[in-house]
């Protein structure tokens, strides 16, 4: 599934190097693009195109995405970001080690190995992605290389268990899930990912990251607190 926003310049790249024979169904979602994304989307042979008539926001895309997703059936679902800051070329091995049984998430991590300064990460950034992870992962009680990916793969089961309506439709909707996903208790498992910095692919600003890094705390002071039973969130409560 591919959350899209203003996705036209590197879209074709992403898909093309998508497996075929591998994966069923490709999903789109447009969070009201100010390019042709759609059109192009529908011109590469996309099936499924879902379109935000109003921009709801990363996590607000990916809710639409997931949603799907499940109505389709789907046993495995793949996140992957259409800005081919992340190569399809890993699909396989993120499949596999879910549906082997080894893992039931599997996330592809920029900072095993040298991929993220090599590809051109921002210093500021691959810092404040080591300092966040460290503090998520003692508040958290997991360890993890990072938890700001936006390579992932589910299986169904996650999916079903944790509620993600309850999530932000900003940014830190990744961290809420990884946070559900870990305090239900589920093997997440992460590969080496290679990426890529350049100008047409996606990122937020320093005042935008900012924003991101506080509200990234901000939810793992909650899992900590959940934790220990000190306080309870609905957020981490199983769906009915």
């Amino acid at each position: 599934m591919l959350p899209a926003y203003n996705a036209e310049p590197t879209l074709e790249k992403t898909y093309r190097e998508i497996p075929s024979g591998l994966v069923d169904e490709i999903i789109l979602c447009d969070d009201a693009s100010r390019d042709n994304t759609v059109e192009l989307a529908r011109r590469l042979g996309i099936r499924h195109i879902l379109q935000h008539e109003k921009n709801k926001g990363y996590g607000g895309n990916q809710k639409s995405l997931y949603k799907k997703a499940m109505e389709l059936g789907a046993d495995i679902v793949i996140m992957l970001h259409p800005d081919y800051q992340y190569t399809p070329k890993l699909i396989p091995a993120m499949v596999s080690l879910i549906g082997d049984g080894l893992y039931q998430v599997v996330l592809g991590s920029r900072i095993l190995g040298n991929g993220a300064l090599k590809g051109g990460m921002p210093l500021y950034k691959y810092v404040a992605n080591r300092l966040l992870t460290l503090v998520q992962n003692w508040l958290v009680d997991h360890k993890l290389s990072e938890y700001h990916t936006g390579y992932r793969a589910f299986g169904r089961e996650v999916l079903e268990s944790i509620r993600l309506e309850e999530n932000s439709d900003d940014f830190v909707f990744d961290n809420q899930m990884l946070s559900q996903i870990i305090y239900a208790k589920f093997e997440i498992g992460e590969v080496t990912c290679p990426t890529k910095y350049f100008e047409e692919a996606s990122s937020i600003n320093f005042q935008r990251s900012v924003k991101y890094g506080l509200g990234v705390l901000g939810v793992s002071m909650r899992h900590f607190l959940q934790r220990k039973k000190l306080a309870r969130f609905q957020m981490y409560e199983r769906p009915a």
